[in-house]
C-alpha cells in the first residue's frame, strides 16, 4: 500500500475512524512532532505527526486507531490491545515497523 496523497486524505481517514469507534473529535491537526507520532486531549483535540504522511497509510491507521482508542481507554492494558486487535488485527507487527522507522 502506498503513502497518503495529501493532509486531507489522512484527515478524511482520521474521520472514517472516528465514525467506526463512535470517537467524537473536536480538532485535528497534522504538524511536526518531535518526540511522538500522536497525541490526544480529553477535550477531544488530536494531534498527528507531519511525518506520517510519508509512511504507509497501514502504519497510519495503526497510529489513528491507537490514539482514537484513548478515548476510550486511557492506558495500553487488555481492554486497550483487545480492541487494537478487534480492528487491526496482529496490530504488533505494524507498532514493529514503526518502531524501527524511529525512535520515539
Amino acid at each position: 500500500m502506498a503513502t497518503w496523497r495529501s493532509r486531507a486524505e489522512f484527515k478524511e481517514r482520521v474521520v472514517h475512524w472516528a465514525k467506526k469507534l463512535d470517537v467524537e473529535v473536536h480538532a485535528l491537526a497534522l504538524r511536526p512532532m518531535r518526540n511522538k507520532w500522536a497525541s490526544c486531549s480529553t477535550s477531544g483535540n488530536l494531534n498527528f505527526n507531519s511525518e506520517l504522511l510519508e509512511m504507509n497509510r497501514r502504519i497510519g491507521d495503526y497510529v489513528i486507531v491507537h490514539e482514537l482508542l484513548h478515548f476510550k481507554v486511557p492506558n495500553h492494558g487488555k481492554l486497550w490491545k483487545s480492541l487494537m486487535h478487534a480492528h487491526l488485527g496482529d496490530y504488533e507487527k505494524i507498532e514493529e515497523k514503526l518502531r524501527k522507522t524511529a525512535n520515539y
